[in-house]
């Protein structure tokens, strides 16, 4: 995968905090990607609701106005796949198809079943039009598309060679001409479409 600086955080969230993350962005940037990646790694039962397919579908959680209707749709689709709050993450993925279900994440959080994290790229203009989201029970961090730094990591640039990079930045010198050259190839031969990005997320 690659190497994002925000899977620390992710992970840190969703282990450690007692509000409910939001990874919001832009479309094809990987929230997904990592929100999987970390959640797997730190949960026994990882289990993912895609909204987006809900709506062009059954629209099963269109129809959810409590916690405890929440509960069985959940329950309808993951089966058994459930354990305790301690070892059981959803994942509820472009939550904005529902903005109904922000205003659900408070009560959800508190009754503490489950550890929740949601996923939503129009999450600014969702909070700007309506006064129900329970921003004291969610947390909203904002992902970006890969940094120059990230970029050189997921191009097996070594570290010691970006903490130069940095250097060379503070002080105003010039880095060495062959370094210097190689990232510049680097840069103009490396593709940035968003199908090349999906390629390397799941590399």
């Amino acid at each position: 995968m690659l190497f994002r600086k925000l899977e620390k955080k992710v992970a840190d969230s969703l282990k450690n905090s007692d509000k409910i993350l939001i990874l919001t962005g832009a479309r094809q940037i990987g929230k997904s990607f990592l929100i999987r990646h970390v959640g797997k790694k730190l949960f026994k039962n990882f289990i993912e609701i895609n909204l987006v397919e809900d709506s062009a579908g059954n629209r099963l959680f269109g129809k959810v106005k409590t916690t405890q209707d929440f509960y069985l749709t959940l329950a309808s689709l993951a089966g058994t796949s459930f354990g305790t709050r301690d070892d059981t993450l959803i994942f509820l993925e472009e939550i904005l198809q529902y903005a109904e279900l922000l205003t659900l994440l408070k009560f959800l959080r508190e009754e503490g079943r489950f550890r929740y994290v949601a996923s939503g790229s129009l999450l600014g203009i969702t909070l700007k039009k309506s006064t129900s989201i329970p921003l004291g029970s969610i947390e909203i961090v904002k992902m970006y598309q890969p940094d120059f730094e990230e970029f050189l990591i997921a191009n097996s640039i070594d570290s010691t060679v970006i903490e130069y990079l940095r250097e060379c930045l503070i002080t105003e010198r010039t880095p060495i001409s062959s370094i210097h050259e190689r990232l510049l190839d680097l840069f103009k031969n490396t593709c940035w479409s968003e199908e090349c990005l999906t390629q390397l997320m799941n590399s």
